[in-house]
């Protein structure tokens, strides 16, 4: 946004000089100071118009490298246009230098090992990193393979530390879902090494598939729900594809703060409904042994956990593994009436009836949270499913809140 507000600042500079050197019949080009404006706004020009969401989206390096090097040269034309950019440039490297040196210092190398169960996921277990983080928190992680070693991405953690979570693994577990080149690249990298070490033993069939072994780069841990899950008694965690890396670590988290550790700061959570929407059966293979473990451990508890997995498409159905308390539907849901269907309350029959007093069936009004993880339309969507229960339901149910994490470009 600041970006964009610059540009449209200096297109409005750029254009009353323009019209004041026409109507006075001065050059627009030729003397220094007019030179290296137009080449400041077109430098300018370039940067918005390559950080455009579509450009990002479908030339993502390019973007890159396009907007490092105008970034560079946009401060150098600058300075060159007018000696009073001085005080301005300087502080803004000096910012950017100490917010670089920072990271710096937060930067971790370590041993990691990857895995690629099919040609859309890839799994990253960061050894010797067992505890500083916190559920639902993302690190910026740099893997060292092939010409790929300068690029680093977002990828949200998998689950609590091990002192913390519903699973007995070691290190830290991220999911690198299939979404451009770079986790294009790594998946195919991944699978060809381990296909290599396959072949390489006669010992091993197919199917026993062995970790890749790599140095990884991380930065963080970042970002985390604003929404502590313990403080409601319903929770409805939503995720859209590889957004359930984020509902997942909710989860581990709130189950095993409420059975595990006995409810050490009184947690009030009994109930949990985790929707996960996808589009091939197959995908459901990610996470099921995950999803399987927090089933089980939860079994006979305080707390019901119910899993629901919408499919989009009828792909692969026969690959449906099976989880305790869960439900594969073939169809895209409404998370308006999975917040309904999960607090209890009964929707109106027509839009004619929306502003009217739900019905509440079962709900003792402990609260509800609601967190849900994906594209943008799911976010937007799951804010206004929780704006259109209204004041009056949400008081009635204790209260709801609501937080949401979008995975875009």
């Amino acid at each position: 946004m600041s970006g964009r507000l610059t540009f449209l600042s200096a297109c409005i500079h750029g254009s009353l000089w323009i019209r004041n050197h026409l109507q006075y019949g001065l050059p627009i080009l030729g003397p220094q100071k007019e030179t290296s404006g137009v080449a400041t706004l077109s430098v300018l020009g370039i940067i918005v118009l390559t950080s455009l969401r579509p450009v990002r989206r479908l030339f993502y390096q390019a973007f890159f490298v396009v907007h490092i090097l105008t970034f560079v040269a946009f401060f150098v034309t600058l300075r060159y246009h007018t000696l009073y950019s001085q005080p301005w440039i300087f502080p803004a490297l000096a910012f950017f230098a100490a917010d670089a040196l920072l990271r710096f210092l937060r930067y971790r190398i370590k041993d990691a090992r990857l895995s690629a169960p099919d040609q859309l996921m890839t799994f990253v277990h960061i050894q010797d990193c067992d505890d500083g983080w916190l559920a639902g928190q993302h690190v910026q992680l740099r893997v060292f393979f092939a010409s790929r070693v300068f690029e680093s991405h977002p990828f949200t953690i998998l689950s609590p530390p091990p002192g913390r979570s519903c699973f007995n693994r070691s290190g830290m577990i991220l999911a690198a879902r299939v979404n451009g080149d770079w986790t294009r690249e790594l998946n195919t990298y991944t699978r060809n090494e381990q296909d290599f070490s396959i072949s390489a033993s006669e010992k091993r069939t197919s199917d026993q598939r062995v970790d890749v072994p790599v140095h990884v780069m991380i930065d963080g841990p970042y970002g985390g729900s604003s929404v502590d899950l313990g403080q409601y008694e319903t929770v409805l965690l939503v995720a859209g594809g590889s957004g359930a890396t984020f509902t997942l670590g909710l989860l581990d988290d709130i189950v095993y703060r409420c059975v595990k550790a006995g409810r050490p700061d009184g947690e009030r959570t009994t109930r949990i409904e985790f929707v996960w929407c996808i589009k091939s059966f197959g995908h459901i293979e990610w996470f099921a042994q995950m999803l399987t473990d927090i089933a089980t451990l939860a079994a006979g508890s305080s707390v019901e956990i119910h899993f629901s997995i919408f499919v989009t498409c009828l792909c692969d159905p026969e690959a449906v593994p099976f989880i305790p308390n869960c439900d594969v539907k073939l169809e895209r849901p409404s998370v308006y009436m999975l917040l309904c269907e999960t607090t209890g309350l009964s929707p109106p029959p027509s839009d004619a009836e929306e502003e009217k007093s739900f019905l509440i069936r079962s709900h003792s009004g402990g609260g509800v949270a609601v967190c849900a993880s994906g594209p943008e339309s799911l976010a937007v969507e799951t804010r206004n499913a929780v704006a259109r229960l209204g004041v009056r339901n949400a008081l009635k149910l204790g209260g709801v809140v609501v937080h949401v994490e979008s995975f875009a470009l």
